[in-house]
């Protein structure tokens, strides 16, 4: 699976992207066939002082393409939840598939 992770108006940092791309290899657990995933890290750019993080992660199945889109206070935290978002709507495509 080919990941490509673009960081919006900041530099990510090494551990940032690891932790990245080892969620997002979780999901070929839940389907083999995952082409693609884009990764984007973006700060919202509101007037507070602690600045919310935005997680889009658009994954490539053959016949479809699945987005989960989360904010949080960190990355890890919007990653996490972006993945279990991901892995819930795989698992409704496959049940569509079967029927």
């Amino acid at each position: 699976m080919e990941i490509r992770i673009q960081s919006i108006h900041f530099d990510a940092d090494v551990k940032l992207l690891e932790f990245t791309k080892k969620k997002l290899q979780k999901l070929q657990t839940f389907h083999d066939r995952v082409q693609d995933a884009d990764v984007y890290l973006k700060l919202e750019n509101n007037s507070a002082q602690v600045r919310d993080k935005v997680v889009d992660i658009s994954i490539n199945i053959p016949g479809t393409v699945i987005h989960a889109s989360e904010t949080s206070k960190s990355f890890e935290e919007a990653i996490d939840s972006s993945v279990e978002a991901l892995i819930r709507q795989i698992q409704k495509h496959k049940e569509k598939l079967k029927i």
